[in-house]
């Protein structure tokens, strides 16, 4: 298994300056952010595509997965990390989503990686009824599913507490009406826990659908707040064997966006709890 870090914890940094300091502290892949200050597909140049080629390949980091999820640059009043969703009843709302994730899809094309997180869905209205919302964020997502068949990239649905999809069984209802290899599971481990879905149980259930991994610690309140492995309630031991058994060697993100004013910090901490855990498994951490 490989280890990589979500450049989203870095946004006081320029994509360039993440790179490097992810890199010096020794993980071998970088989660891109589709979002500013990172890379907003929608306003980032050709130019600025190729130097964040040059600036990964010069400091030796693959591209683990590409965070469409998040969508700051629009700054939203209603929820400026994460709106608009794919349910909003305003369909323009809703094209802004898809057309981001339209352009992360491309976005992932273009810089090699293999594929992109969206949304599961998004925050139901009072008036709108589970199926109601499964409907619009099926409509919606399909053109993005077709687009993505034709690149030859992944689209990864999170599961989110809160959201649509918060529940592996929510998850297997809606992938169902899904006839599409390209649609994958993005196991977030954290946001399983903050459901009452402790990760090592649900490991080998969804390993079949499981892409790609986020990890990141729940108190033991399970309020959904990201912590650094280590700091929380989550069985590390027992997740991390779990996965293992089921054969998995892709990439496992460390996702701490909480930690913005010290990410340097979180990000070397998690990466030595984590080894720390794997030696203790006898696993072996995989370069790119």
């Amino acid at each position: 298994m490989k280890l990589a870090f979500s450049s989203n914890a870095y946004l006081q940094f320029s994509i360039e300056e993440t790179i490097r300091r992810i890199a010096e502290i020794g993980y071998t892949g970088i989660e891109l952010l589709a979002d500013v200050p990172h890379a907003w597909p929608a306003g980032l140049l050709p130019e600025r595509r190729e130097a964040i080629r040059s600036c990964l390949e010069e400091h030796g980091l693959t591209i683990s997965n590409i965070n469409a999820f998040m969508m700051n640059a629009v700054a939203d009043p209603r929820q400026p990390y994460w709106h608009p969703g794919w349910t909003d009843p305003d369909p323009h709302y809703r094209a802004i989503r898809r057309e981001h994730t339209k352009r992360s899809l491309q976005l992932a094309q273009d810089l090699g990686a293999p594929h992109i997180t969206t949304e599961p869905g998004g925050l139901l209205t009072p008036e709108q009824t589970w199926d109601e919302g499964a409907d619009i964020f099926y409509e919606e997502l399909m053109p993005c599913v077709e687009m993505a068949e034709k690149l030859d990239v992944g689209l990864l649905i999170e599961p989110e507490p809160e959201l649509l999809i918060e529940r592996f069984d929510q998850y297997l209802q809606f992938v169902e009406r899904i006839d599409s290899s390209v649609i994958g599971l993005n196991f977030d481990i954290g946001h399983a826990f903050c459901v009452n879905e402790d990760p090592q149980d649900w490991v080998p259930t969804m390993s079949e659908h499981t892409v790609h991994y986020h990890l990141e610690d729940i108190a033991d309140s399970r309020v959904h707040a990201h912590l650094i492995p280590g700091h929380g309630a989550i069985d590390f031991t027992a997740t991390l064997k779990a996965i293992a058994t089921t054969g998995y060697d892709g990439w496992l993100t460390v996702e701490l966006y909480p930690y913005i004013d010290s990410p340097d910090d979180a990000a070397r901490q998690a990466r030595e709890y984590l080894q720390q855990t794997f030696k203790q498994l006898g696993l072996t951490e995989s370069s790119a």
